[in-house]
């Protein structure tokens, strides 16, 4: 029968039988408190292991979300390319230059006179479809909007509109100060 290890290290004489029973001793002890206090024995491999395992459960949760922005947001653009090519008007060559700017830059598109007339009434409106301009009806050029505003680069109704507003700011400057009746214009 083989010997146990204490047993080998005491005939090896690297312990004596004081430390063996020292040993013994402890082991019953922790052994006794341990059902005493019902204390589980922490295990570090297995806390290691946890917490390894909920950093990454995180990381997927950040990269799933990171996944399904990214999916959006090609969606999206999926979408205005879509509203933008069934509802573009045709493209006519007019002697009309239209001047709108994109980002900092002033940009022209030639039109003719209706289509002219209809930018300026509000009843269409210029986008940007990748690296071309496209004329689309209002009510597209809205829809549009809810998804990405800056694909619209001019829209007349909200031009006009952003203009009463200063001039109303403008106009207000001057109103605490009284006006005499006999101020003949």
């Amino acid at each position: 029968m083989a010997l146990s290890l204490q047993e080998q290290l005491m005939k090896a004489g690297l312990a004596d039988k004081q430390k063996v029973q020292k040993v013994k001793t402890e082991k019953r002890k922790q052994a006794k408190q341990q059902k005493k206090h019902k204390l589980q024995p922490a295990d570090e491999a297995r806390l290691a292991a946890e917490q390894a395992l909920e950093a990454k459960k995180a990381k997927d949760r950040e990269l799933n979300e990171q996944a399904r922005l990214e999916a959006e947001k090609k969606a999206v653009g999926a979408q205005i390319k879509q509203l933008i090519e069934t509802n573009r008007q045709p493209k006519n060559t007019g002697d009309i230059a239209c001047h709108f700017t994109d980002g900092n830059k002033v940009k022209q598109l030639y039109v003719n006179a209706l289509t002219q007339k209809r930018i300026s009434q509000g009843k269409l409106a210029i986008v940007k479809l990748a690296e071309s301009y496209e004329i689309v009806p209002m009510p597209v050029a809205d829809k549009i909007a809810e998804r990405d505003e800056q694909v619209v680069l001019y829209r007349a109704d909200k031009l006009e509109s952003s203009a009463n507003d200063k001039s109303g700011e403008e106009d207000d400057w001057y109103a605490e100060y009284d006006i005499p009746d006999d101020l003949m214009w």
